[in-house]
């Protein structure tokens, strides 16, 4: 597998530090409101990846943050009048809510910046002592040019991110360019104990604090959006590196941004949407589809019409599983001719799949290379075939639909007695030629969201998306 590398800026063969093992941490969110559309795109592409080293036979360690202590949280909580731990045990449940409707699975852990206070407190010091860092007023600052390879990642010389960084200018640091490990407390704020006084910690250090506590002092692949690689990844380089002397990360993955209808999403131009308001409208699956849709590294745009293109996608791939389910209910049990031909076919759609995936991580090709399974697939299964080549049709379609986490939220199959009574009651009266009778039933089942199919097989339905 090839991965294009920020830290090189080009696609490099993914070597794992330890023979067989993944270990990846991708920045998760700040809990102090819904999470937004823009915020959907790694939490579904990362889920992908570690989804797809997994099927490809890694023991993968996944790593999402919480980050529970901020400014946003801070002012969230004064504008409410609760605290500031409750602004975020409410948002980690409705992040939880979302990514979970996204079809996005659990990390292995989901730390939170509150429960690392004491390592990051460690990881402070060990900095001050070896002289990258200093102690002003109870705030820390990383010497930024104590460390020579400052701007790596984002291959800016030192002068350029000096004047474009991020940072408070102020007679308490050193250089303008250095930035907080650790922030002297203001009234009102929650704080915790330190040797510098009561203070609270800086944004970069909590996920350096987070990585080594459970991950180690190196990691393989370290993942988030493309916003994040300046400043937020190239600090978290500069005091990972300075305080272990090791590797930070071998690898990292940035995802692209997402425009709505052309143009950068933001509040002021009212195209600002949340997961939630989409989903209300949409359902999740067709937002974890678009964000599969195109390369992870490219921009994606949302708009009406791609939703829609994107809810027809979707469809087109329940009516194949649906149809698979069918073709096994009236299978034979001999097999017919060309099955072997079709596994065959099956099998190369398979191939095309994992080597477009393979190509850092291609979810588009991926998708097109389903398509073509999903083309193969209902041509062959248009008759009678046998059990066995439609049950190897199923399994290895259901492989790339859960590598790609689609397809999560399929219903049961299974109808109720009433529902089946009328099925039923349509073929009597279509074997009795009232066809009157078997169109009102047809009419009353699509009304309560069954379609039919009538075919070779015998009567085919499904529910009406």
């Amino acid at each position: 597998m090839k991965i294009y590398n920020t830290l090189s800026r080009k696609k490099e063969e993914f070597v794992p530090i330890e023979p067989g093992k993944v270990r990846i941490y991708a920045c998760g969110p700040t809990v102090y409101n819904f999470i937004h559309i823009g915020n959907a795109r790694p939490i579904c592409v990362f889920d992908v990846l570690r989804r797809y080293l997994e099927y490809r036979g890694y023991d993968v360690k996944f790593v999402q943050n919480f980050t529970d202590i901020d400014d946003k949280l801070i002012k969230k909580a004064n504008e409410e009048g609760i605290t500031v731990p409750e602004v975020a045990e409410r948002y980690i449940a409705e992040y939880k809510t979302d990514a979970h409707g996204l079809g996005v699975r659990d990390a292995d852990v989901h730390p939170r910046a509150t429960e690392v206070v004491d390592k990051i407190v460690e990881i402070v010091s060990t900095l001050i002592e070896k002289g990258f860092a200093y102690e002003s007023n109870g705030d820390v600052y990383f010497r930024v040019r104590r460390f020579p390879e400052y701007g790596k990642l984002s291959h800016m010389p030192i002068e350029e991110l000096e004047s474009g960084a991020r940072v408070d200018v102020s007679e308490v640091k050193e250089d303008p360019l250095d930035f907080a490990l650790w922030k002297a407390v203001k009234p009102g704020e929650p704080y915790w104990e330190s040797p510098w006084g009561k203070g609270r910690p800086g944004w970069h250090i909590e996920c350096t604090a987070m990585i080594q506590k459970h991950l180690g002092e190196s990691i393989d692949i370290h993942c988030g959006g493309v916003d994040l690689t300046f400043p937020h990844h190239e600090d978290e380089i500069a005091q990972g590196e300075c305080c272990t002397g090791h590797e930070y990360a071998r690898y990292w993955m940035h995802n692209g941004f997402i425009n709505v209808d052309n143009q950068k999403m933001s509040k002021s131009l009212g195209n600002f949407f949340t997961v939630r308001d989409v989903a209300e409208k949409f359902g999740y699956e067709p937002i974890k589809y678009l964000m599969l849709s195109s390369h992870y590294r490219s921009p994606i745009n949302y708009s009406y019409d791609i939703i829609q293109q994107c809810i027809a996608s979707l469809e087109r791939l329940h009516n194949c599983r649906d149809h698979m389910d069918f073709a096994l209910k009236t299978a034979l049990d001999t097999s017919t001719v060309g099955e072997e031909a079709f596994c065959a076919d099956i099998d190369r759609c398979v191939e095309k799949f994992v080597e477009v995936m393979d190509d850092d991580l291609n979810t588009a090709d991926g998708i097109t290379a389903l398509f073509d399974m999903v083309r193969i697939i209902n041509t062959f299964l248009a008759e009678p075939r046998g059990r066995q080549a439609v049950e190897y049709a199923i399994r290895r379609f259901d492989e790339l639909t859960e590598v790609l986490g689609l397809l999560y939220n399929r219903d049961s199959g299974e109808l109720d007695s009433e529902i089946e009574a009328l099925i039923e009651a349509r073929q009597q009266a279509r074997a009795a030629k009232n066809f009157a009778e078997a169109d009102r039933i047809r009419d009353e089942l699509k009304a309560r969201g069954i379609e039919l199919k009538d075919t070779p097989q015998g009567v085919q339905w499904s529910r009406i998306k």
